[in-house]
């Protein structure tokens, strides 16, 4: 908390003391999401090309100077960050553009980039003298929170809606989780979460309510930044739900751009599945958001009702990039290319934003001179049932090698 001046909300502007215990600001309400403020001038003299070439954390915590915590308990968490940034072997030549990078946020503890929150959000509990963290989640969030509190020795009680795969809802009971299964959808599971929060006093880990969980989520922003010697792509795509990621993207490049360890900040691609793209439409008829349908296999970013739209509209909006939308077919084939071309496993969300990158590509959006960096944001496994529509059947033979060659010929 050394470098953080203020809260500031994105609505009326309001600043509030980096000491008041809110989430939002009271004069708008839940709307009112509020913003960290840093002293960037104090940071210039602390983070410097040169003291990242000699910090040997390689975890999210390495930027801990530009994050809202205190440092106490950080060395207790799980490792989460500084998952490997690739550089396409087979892609970039497939698609037709200069270069294409894979951030791989599979690879975090619970396989999701939420781990970047969950890891903050229950740092944050410890400092509140929580015992209990909830939130609501429609898989990734619920499972990284269970499992960063289990760490630290916090309570969770995580509230899904019925849809949410196997694969998370295992993960949540094994973290040992209690889990409240919500007979409806995403919108209908918030506003019960939230009920229960205000009724039990939980530490709230909602990352649309929470404004220290985007200062998780940025640092996967500032890890490619560094992976790549400080030159930033001229594109950065990532798949949207909540726009809480997308939102945290566009803040760690800005933090970067102000602290002087970047000189731009790349266009931000944000990806939405056509049956559930609330800001895609909102963008593209210029006007605010309306509750959607939730309406694809994308489970992660099937939200109708986003929560933070203004940091998530703001973030495509300043960095000069668009939204854009991608079938839920056009996501089962990105999964099926990145695994069979690159050999990394993503999930139906996690992969929306190079789906994304596919279309962008061949509509012009994204030229072919231009350098990209994707971001996966989860791990197949967290949803094999969608994994093997996207793989296509396995060949059945019997133990006789005839057989085999008539299959194989």
């Amino acid at each position: 908390m050394k470098f953080v001046k203020n809260y500031r909300c994105t609505l009326c502007g309001r600043e509030y003391s980096k000491d008041e215990k809110i989430y939002t600001c009271p004069e708008c309400g839940e709307k009112g999401i509020l913003d960290v403020e840093y002293d960037y001038e104090g940071l210039k003299k602390i983070l410097t090309k040169s003291y990242f070439e000699h910090n040997r954390d390689y975890t999210m915590w390495r930027y801990k100077d530009v994050m809202s915590i205190r440092e106490e308990d950080i060395d207790k968490t799980l490792k989460v960050g500084w998952t490997p940034l690739y550089r396409s072997n087979n892609l970039e030549e497939k698609i037709g553009i200069k270069e294409l990078y894979i951030k791989d946020e599979g690879l975090n503890p619970t396989a999701s980039l939420k781990d970047r929150a969950s890891a903050v959000a229950v740092i944050k509990a410890l400092e509140n003298n929580a015992d209990t963290i909830a939130c609501s989640s429609t898989g990734n969030a619920a499972s990284s929170l269970a499992g960063n509190a289990a760490r630290l020795g916090l309570s969770t009680v995580i509230f899904v809606p019925e849809r949410a795969p196997q694969g998370k809802l295992a993960q949540l009971l094994i973290y040992g989780a209690k889990v409240i299964s919500v007979k409806g959808d995403y919108r209908e599971t918030f506003n019960l979460s939230k009920e229960a929060i205000d009724h039990w006093g939980w530490y709230n880990r909602n990352a649309a309510i929470n404004p220290h969980l985007v200062e998780g989520k940025k640092t996967v922003a500032i890890e490619i930044a560094e992976q790549l010697g400080w030159q930033v792509p001229d594109w950065v795509a990532v798949s949207v739900g909540d726009g809480c990621t997308i939102g945290g993207v566009y803040r760690g490049f800005y933090d970067l751009l102000n602290i002087g360890l970047i000189n731009r900040i790349p266009k931000i691609l944000g990806v939405q599945a056509k049956g559930c793209c609330p800001f895609y439409t909102a963008y593209t008829e210029n006007e605010p958001l309306k509750p959607t349908d939730e309406n694809t296999i994308a489970d992660s970013i099937s939200v109708g009702i986003p929560r933070n739209p203004v940091k998530a509209m703001r973030a495509v909006e300043d960095s000069k990039g668009t939204w854009i939308t991608v079938s839920d077919e056009a996501i089962l084939e990105a999964m099926k290319t990145l695994g069979s071309s690159e050999g990394i496993f993503g999930e139906p969300a996690g992969v929306a934003g190079l789906a994304g990158v596919f279309k962008a590509v061949k509509e012009g959006i994204i030229t072919k001179d231009e350098t990209v960096s994707v971001i996966i944001t989860g791990n197949g496994l967290k949803d094999v049932k969608n994994a093997l529509k996207a793989a296509g059947d396995k060949i059945e033979c019997k133990p006789d090698i005839e057989q085999l060659k008539r299959y194989l010929t």
